[in-house]
């Protein structure tokens, strides 16, 4: 039942490309971008939102959807309605990802913008209500087959139709038609992007989209930089971009139609720009930009070995954030003092089984070996919002908000067996040198008591078992990423070991602002009077409690926000390796007595704005 010759979106941005160059060009060039129109090898800047900084030059690759392993099997008769709810669910999310490119396309020039949004016009029309919709739910219902299966024999079925029809138009939706096939099945099987280990060093990764696990497949060492259409600044794929040191950009309208594989491509991730074709005089600045960056990270090298200390004395401790093991080299190297932060989801990626307990504890063990003695905190399983794992199956289905839904500690407690897994894990990982365990999501006191209960429960087992295990148990903190949790963070502290306050999450949920989704990024804002009164709120339950109070979000790693921080009495910054010696540079230029005082100005104000203007003129003169 395989389908040769499944198009994806970018087959699709080469076809208008070629109908454009035929035609010549039409209109005007979208706004933030200028030079020729795409295919004529003069250059062309287009501008998306810069999420991590830095400058990549290579040679372009646009991400192949490739072949997609459809699994063909019978359901049973009870199973037949949740297969429908699941072909469903893959179809929303079909729908909201054309959408979105919809809208994206929207600032292409001219006939462009209008060229491609009949083709996703056509596409929603056969997601919604067609023929191939109705032909798949037939196929579940009467075929008892499952969604993936149904979805590639209706495809096959239409498309043959179409062809066998002799008609040139028809004949070409058929290929759309294929498209659309092509898109349900890879929601359905949740199929990551193509690995990146066999392409030329110094590639730019070009894409409508990746997830976070699509990113962790990168290695630096080879990849340059990427660039995508969608996307947001505060999105899991951007922190993990900030994470491996990768410049990227996200959100770049257009930026499908105007790339081949093979072009020269410069990625500015400082400034959110994609320079396509660049002349050599644009090579040349660009490549005396580099230097310059080199030049001052040779600089902040220089401060690695010396302490994160104020100017009057005050001493911070400086961690680092990491997403995957192979980033411990660069945190050491960086000068972290411990791992402030280890996101556990990468074993759950790329992957279609579950982790056992003795591979988990072997990941954890190498980390706690590698560090030395240094400290680490490893955060349980948070899988949910726009990281999702195909080994997780059932036990996570997505519904229709995942960032409101079961994921992180709610998911951890409902299938315990995840939960005990990892804790065995890490119990076993502590025997080896100091670690912390931290829950996410938590959002009241009986989560934390329950999870106690728990991790004192599987300690007792695999002491049965002749295991070692850490001695004392592992302090067990709080992730404060909820707004509930923040506001009874003092009824939290006593059942906490420490408070870790995750200022991405937090932001987020206080705002009501999605912020992988690029048509609200903007409205992201940490500076909002509503989020720092939350985190003060939490800063001084934590303190009153007595207990270590760290900040492991973005901010954290943002020279920026460092003064206003420490003011409101942080102690603990966990951020990407990456951003550690300016995070240090800037500590060490600080009067802590000076940064109190701004940030109680800073406290007193109810505009986002003018907090903004208060903490620039603070980092301008201090």
């Amino acid at each position: 039942m395989k389908i040769d010759g499944m198009a994806t979106e970018e087959t699709k941005a080469a076809r208008i490309e070629d109908r454009q160059r035929q035609a010549g060009p039409k209109g005007p060039l979208p706004l933030g971008s200028f030079g020729a129109g795409p295919g004529d090898g003069a250059e062309r800047v287009i501008s998306g939102l810069g999420v991590a900084p830095g400058i990549a030059i290579g040679l372009a690759h646009l991400v192949e959807s490739g072949s997609i392993h459809v699994p063909e099997y019978r359901i049973e008769a009870d199973a037949v309605e949740a297969e429908r709810l699941r072909f469903a669910e893959a179809l929303a999310a079909a729908q909201q990802q054309i959408r979105k490119v919809k809208a994206k396309a929207t600032t292409l020039p001219g006939a462009a913008a209008e060229e491609i949004g009949f083709l996703l016009d056509a596409h929603l029309q056969m997601l919604t209500g067609s023929r191939v919709v109705r032909g798949v739910e037939r196929r579940i219902v009467e075929e008892r087959i499952n969604a993936e299966a149904a979805v590639q024999a209706e495809i096959a079925q239409v498309a043959q139709d179409f062809t066998a029809l002799g008609d040139a138009y028809l004949a070409a939706r058929a290929e759309d038609v294929r498209e659309v096939g092509s898109r349900l099945i890879r929601n359905l099987t949740q199929t990551p992007y193509q690995a990146f280990s066999r392409l030329p060093e110094g590639s730019i990764i070009i894409a409508e989209e990746l997830t976070p696990a699509d990113t962790a497949l990168m290695d630096p060492r080879r990849i340059g930089g990427f660039a995508t259409v969608l996307g947001g600044a505060e999105s899991h794929t951007a922190i993990m971009a900030r994470s491996l040191g990768l410049p990227a950009v996200l959100g770049v309208a257009g930026l499908i139609g105007a790339v081949k594989t093979g072009d020269m491509v410069i990625v500015d991730g400082t400034m959110g720009r994609i320079v396509i074709h660049p002349t050599p005089e644009t090579l040349a600045d660009y490549r005396r930009r580099q230097e310059e960056i080199a030049r001052v990270e040779r600089q902040l090298a220089q401060i690695k070995g010396l302490p994160a200390v104020t100017r009057d004395g005050t001493s911070v401790t400086l961690q680092a954030n990491l997403e995957l093991p192979r980033e411990l080299e660069m945190a050491l190297a960086a000068g972290a003092e411990g791992i402030g932060l280890l996101r556990t989801e990468f074993l759950y990626m790329n992957r279609e089984d579950l982790p056992e307990e003795e591979e988990q504890y072997e990941v954890f063990r190498q980390l706690v070996e590698g560090l030395d003695g240094r400290p680490i905190t490893i955060r349980t399983l948070d899988i949910g919002g726009d990281k999702l794992a195909l080994s997780l199956g059932v036990h996570a289905a997505v519904g229709s908000n995942p960032a409101l839904g079961l994921r992180a500690i709610r998911l951890s407690l409902k299938e315990r067996s995840l939960l005990e897994t990892q804790l065995a894990a890490i119990l076993r990982a502590g025997a080896h040198g100091p670690v912390r365990i931290l829950l996410p999501m938590i959002s009241s006191v009986g989560e934390v008591r329950q999870v106690r209960e728990i991790l004192k429960a599987v300690a007792r087992r695999l002491v049965k078992e002749g295991k070692r295990i850490a001695d004392p148990l592992p302090a067990l903190g709080v992730m404060i990423e909820v707004p509930g949790a923040a506001l009874a963070a003092d009824a939290i502290a006593p059942a906490a070991d420490f408070f870790a306050i995750g200022t991405n999450d937090l932001t987020m949920y206080t705002l009501a602002i999605d912020r992988g989704e690029e048509q609200v990024a903007h409205l992201y804002n940490p500076l909002h009077p509503a989020v720092l009164r939350l985190l003060q709120f939490t800063t001084e339950a934590g303190l009153r409690a007595r207990i270590p109070v760290s900040v492991c979000g973005e901010i954290a790693g943002d020279p920026r926000y460092t003064p206003l921080l420490l003011g409101l009495g942080i102690r603990e910054l966990s951020m990407a390796a990456t951003a550690l010696p300016r995070v240090k540079q800037r500590i060490r230029s600080l009067d802590s007595q000076a940064a109190a005082r701004c940030a109680r100005v800073i406290m007193d104000q109810s505009d986002s704005g003018r907090i903004a203007a208060l903490l620039d003129d603070f980092n301008t003169l201090a």
